[in-house]
């Protein structure tokens, strides 16, 4: 049974090609927010999203349009995030839509995102519709982009719609070719009711609150729910559908999309990928949901007020229950006391999950370098998974260290091939091929350790590349690397907070390059500092942040000589005694100065 009048889609693409302007054009088009409501980026919600111009999380919302064939339909848009990092967002929307919106910029060409979104597309059995955007920009190459779509999707020329979001040149074909070619939600009305949680929010009065695709059956208000992996029942207290904001209704019915309040005050009982069924006469089997999500980049957080460790915990819960992709778990660190290990899918979310912390739930922070896991074999023949190098056990005991690498993908125009591949054999990458789309895109395939692109990587990318090359990648497998722990001792105290894990072979060049940077941020004491940097018990690197010096004998006006050594040597073991009790207190901008090496 299909729901003929119904479609549900998504809009994928590379970042900034113009997926939230299109989103603008859909909506303005169908009257669907009046133009009082009417912004750049309407759909994005977070001022995090309107300053940085990019979309963090994807956005449902109804839109009603009439066709040529005068019949009304319900179309249901979910605007998808572009970056890599937030791909596990877009990988979710895919599973409640029938058909996707692949866009692409008529100056930019297709690019690695672009790659990676269709194929996540094509492997959730999706409609794809092409569409070339920006046709009005002077630097469009609309045939080059024609023929890159052709070998990326092997669809025909004529299906390719030729648009301009901001110009607003070609919506009604786009919204016509919605109806034409994706096709309606098949689903039984009168089946046990199954409806997939494919992303969740937390509302300070009404509790945790559900995004389900209603894949069969349908639900009412007064109804009693459950949850099928958690097993937990609830009444259900409001249902609705999106517009620009949540609209109240009696029914969500197969095939919709919309959103369930049951005042769950447990955040912790919505899962994404769980499955919606009645607590009675219910679904026996559960939807596939999604596959469970791996961080890639690990970091510790602490709170500045060791007060607000508290007010930590719960922000990161509410946190996770608006970003699924996030995981966490408390930690102790000797310099900076309690916080949370948080793992991230890149440097991105890394950063977006860290200014939200502190913007919408108003907590001062200090975050460690960011790490990556790895596997540590050990010589009685098991192996343990360490992401944080405290936690690394003693150098006897282990057999060797084996480093996550990924397959990466960089597309970019001829012209930097050169600098780019002296790029990736810095960084231990290792050439795979070369794929030319057409004379102005060359795609390069590579595998090389995540520990090497986590840091600074993608800006060196883009400025080798002048902004034009693109980046992708996904997690392959753990190969033996030669790593060792490189330690950071201030005063012959170890600081575990700013211990790495790196190759042996970049060890002392970083060691020196972040003492060097310690002694600029580290203020002077009493008492001579020393700065260094060690692997095991070898010394490898040493700064020394000189004493400050009081003129103790500018008192004196001539007399003995003896007088003023007496003070001197007063001075110098006054400084002694100092040097054996002064503590040093390492300051919040040190924690951060791995990250900034190469500024």
């Amino acid at each position: 049974m299909y729901r003929t009048e119904v479609r549900n889609f998504c809009i994928i693409a590379h970042i900034d090609h113009g997926k939230s302007t299109l989103a603008d054009r859909l909506l303005e088009e169908t009257h669907t927010i009046s133009e009082n409501q009417m912004m750049d980026q309407v759909l994005d919600d977070m001022d995090l999203e309107r300053e940085r111009g990019i979309t963090i999380k994807s956005h449902p919302i109804q839109i009603k349009y009439t066709a040529k064939d005068d019949q009304e339909y319900i179309l249901n848009l979910i605007d998808t995030p572009g970056h890599v990092d937030f791909s596990y967002e877009v990988s979710r929307s895919l599973e409640a839509c029938e058909g996707a919106l692949l866009l692409v910029d008529a100056a930019q060409g297709v690019e690695a995102q672009t790659v990676s979104n269709a194929m996540l597309a094509v492997e959730s059995g999706l409609e794809i519709i092409p569409i070339i955007n920006k046709i009005d920009l002077q630097a469009a190459q609309i045939e080059n982009v024609k023929s890159q779509i052709i070998d990326l999707l092997g669809c025909d020329e004529d299906e390719i719609i030729q648009a301009s979001a901001k110009a607003n040149i070609g919506i009604q074909e786009i919204l016509e070719a919605i109806i034409e070619r994706i096709p309606a939600p098949a689903g039984d009305l009168e089946a046990p009711l199954k409806a997939l949680v494919f992303d969740s929010t937390y509302d300070s009065y009404r509790g945790a609150v559900a995004y389900v695709r209603v894949v069969q059956g349908h639900l009412k208000s007064r109804e009693i729910m459950r949850f099928m992996a958690s097993k937990n029942e609830h009444e259900v207290a409001e249902i609705g559908h999106f517009k620009l904001k949540k609209v109240k209704d009696d029914i969500l019915k197969a095939g919709d999309v919309g959103y369930i309040i049951a005042n769950i005050k447990d955040i912790s009982e919505i899962k994404v990928g769980d499955t919606v069924t009645h607590a009675k006469a219910g679904a026996t089997e559960a939807l596939s949901g999604y596959r469970e999500v791996k961080p890639m980049v690990y970091s510790g957080v602490y709170p500045i007020i060791s007060d607000d460790y508290s007010n930590l915990r719960n922000a990161l819960e509410k946190l996770n229950l608006n970003d699924a992709a996030l995981t966490w778990e408390p930690e102790t660190s000797g310099a900076l006391g309690f916080g949370f290990r948080v793992g991230y899918l890149g440097l991105l979310h890394m950063e977006i999950v860290q200014e939200r912390l502190e913007r919408e739930f108003a907590i001062d922070l200090i975050t460690t370098q960011p790490n990556v896991k790895f596997r540590v074999n050990l010589k009685d023949g098991s192996h343990i998974m360490v992401d944080k190098p405290s936690d690394l056990p003693d150098l006897g005991e282990i057999e060797c260290i084996d480093e996550p690498y990924v397959t990466a993908e960089v597309l970019t125009p001829p012209t930097y091939i050169g600098n780019l591949m002296r790029l990736i054999i810095d960084k231990r990458g290792v050439y795979k091929s070369t794929h030319y789309l057409d004379q102005s895109k060359v795609q390069i395939y590579f595998e090389i350790p995540l520990a090497e692109i986590i840091f600074d990587f993608y800006d060196i990318l883009k400025s080798t590349s002048r902004g034009y090359a693109s980046f992708d990648y996904e997690p392959i497998d753990f190969r033996k690397g030669d790593l060792v722990k490189l330690d950071i001792l201030i005063s012959a105290e170890r600081v575990d907070a700013l211990s790495q894990i790196v190759h042996r072979e970049k060890a002392f060049d970083h060691a020196r390059r972040l003492c060097a940077k310690l002694k600029e941020l580290i203020p002077r004491q009493q008492f001579e500092v020393p700065i260094q940097g060690s692997i095991g018990q070898k010394i490898i690197a040493r700064e020394t942040v000189k004493a400050l010096r009081k003129n103790v004998t500018a008192k004196c006006y001539g007399g003995d000589i003896s007088r003023k050594r007496k003070l001197l040597e007063k001075q110098k073991a006054g400084k002694k005694r100092m040097k054996q009790v002064g503590r040093v207190e390492v300051p919040q901008e040190a924690f951060l100065a791995v990250l900034r090496l190469n500024d």
